[in-house]
């Protein structure tokens, strides 16, 4: 159960149900006035951590924190945080997004279907990596990464700034589900029109590899365009159906240290509601871009991605782009649910 506004009062009861085609299953929901919540197992996990400079193994930090906020003219927000910004995962993905301007999605990548960020605090050590977990797997700069969500200009991506505040904070942190967001009050995406109040939601679901993002806006932003996409991995072969799905494979050093790590082969997706698309943009040295829009205060996108170190995953370009299609018709057809 989830409290989503954080009034200290349950919004939300979340399970999990594995159905085959035109399955039908029958759930029974009983609510009490009185109590407390059963414990279960966890799948997914979620962490903030503030330095601790007394710490010196880089995955045995312990400032434990539930949100930060910094002012716009902070000068350096990237590095307050340990990890550079929150960190969730479930068993099969691992997600950190940068506490700066970029709020880029970075990755993890496993070799085996299991959680590991409370272990490795996405710093592995070479003793971990003997005993089969995974690393930082995406070198992202300045480009989207995995879907970062930017400002437009006309001709190319514009970053989350100047804001007013900048904040990030955990919601959820399970055991199905953990829901984090990104904060940004008086971005000023457009000189032209009034700053607006952002709130990006990452949602993650155990037993998933995609992730749900949930943008809200405290005004109609109708006139306001944005950019999105996925990063051009370095010789990276591209798949685009020109209906929102968007993908590549590809290979690249996760570092600029190329003695200390070795090349990482990663598949990246998006997936954008067509309502949101204005244009499809032409792949550069950086990103596969979209421009995207809404009519209201609201709009939504999944981001997606595998590592070719996985002993569950895929091995090749052609194996991953086939189960996004899967995946595409998938979210598409949802389950139907009827409260009876």
């Amino acid at each position: 159960m989830d409290d989503l506004d954080e009034d200290d009062r349950f919004d939300e009861l979340c399970f999990l149900a594995d159905l085959e085609p035109k399955e039908r299953k029958t759930y029974a929901v009983e609510l009490f006035a009185e109590g407390i919540p059963r414990s279960y197992p966890a799948r997914v996990y979620a962490e903030m951590l503030m330095r601790n400079d007394k710490v010196k193994q880089k995955n045995k930090h312990d400032n434990y924190v539930a949100s930060l906020s910094v002012r716009g003219d902070c000068a350096n927000s990237y590095n307050l945080l340990h990890h550079h910004g929150v960190s969730f995962e479930s068993e099969l993905n691992g997600i950190r997004i940068y506490f700066d301007k970029r709020q880029t999605p970075d990755l993890y990548g496993k070799r085996h279907r299991r959680l590991e960020l409370q272990a490795t605090q996405f710093y592995t050590s070479d003793e971990q990596k003997a005993q089969g977990y995974g690393d930082d797997v995406l070198w992202v700069g300045n480009t989207f990464g995995l879907g970062a969500l930017r400002g437009w200009n006309g001709q190319a991506p514009t970053m989350v700034e100047p804001v007013k505040t900048r904040t990030q904070r955990v919601v959820a942190y399970g055991p199905l589900r953990t829901i984090v967001e990104i904060e940004d009050r008086g971005w000023v995406v457009d000189q032209r029109l009034p700053p607006l109040n952002m709130t990006l939601r990452y949602t993650q679901y155990a037993g998933h590899r995609d992730t749900d993002v949930d943008v809200f806006f405290n005004r109609d932003a109708a006139a306001y365009r944005f950019a999105t996409g996925i990063i051009n991995v370095k010789n990276s072969v591209e798949f685009s159906d020109h209906r929102g799905l968007r993908a590549c494979w590809g290979t690249d050093y996760p570092s600029t240290d190329t003695l200390k790590w070795k090349p990482e082969t990663v598949g990246l997706a998006i997936l954008i509601p067509q309502r949101h698309i204005v244009s499809e943009e032409h792949a550069n040295t950086d990103n596969y871009a979209f421009v995207v829009g809404t009519d209201n205060r609201h709009m939504s996108y999944k981001i997606c991605y595998c590592s070719a170190n996985e002993d569950f995953g895929f091995v090749s370009s052609t194996e991953w782009f086939e189960w996004l299609k899967l995946w595409r018709h998938e979210v598409e057809h949802p389950a139907v649910w009827m409260v009876k």
